[in-house]
């Protein structure tokens, strides 16, 4: 599944438009606790287990998104944008991932 974050798909005709997928990952409060809790792992400034858990939850909505977007028949994803979200509140330090974008077909 091609997933773009432009409008066309260079080069390539598009068939047709299925309309708009989308796809959301949770980055729950335990993994903060769990990675700031004892021995931090800090590389150059960065936490880099931090990083790998976004990464994960990134991964799970882009897999969600391309999922619903093979269900409708299309090959790829264009206009894809991600975004991240504290959700706060009564949810703690809750992440949540969310990526969306128009599902198409088109000419391989």
């Amino acid at each position: 599944m091609l997933v773009l974050t432009t409008p066309t798909i260079e080069g390539k005709k598009i068939n047709e438009y299925y309309g708009l997928v989308n796809g959301e990952s949770l980055l729950g409060a335990n993994v903060y606790k769990d990675m700031f809790s004892g021995v931090r792992d800090v590389v150059g400034g960065r936490t880099s287990a931090y990083e790998e858990e976004l990464k994960k939850a990134r991964e799970v909505a882009l897999e969600s998104m391309k999922e619903k977007a093979a269900d409708k028949g299309a090959n790829a994803v264009i206009g894809t944008r991600l975004a991240y979200h504290n959700l706060g509140g009564t949810m703690g330090n809750t992440i949540m991932v969310t990526v969306f974008g128009t599902a198409v077909s088109y000419e391989e």
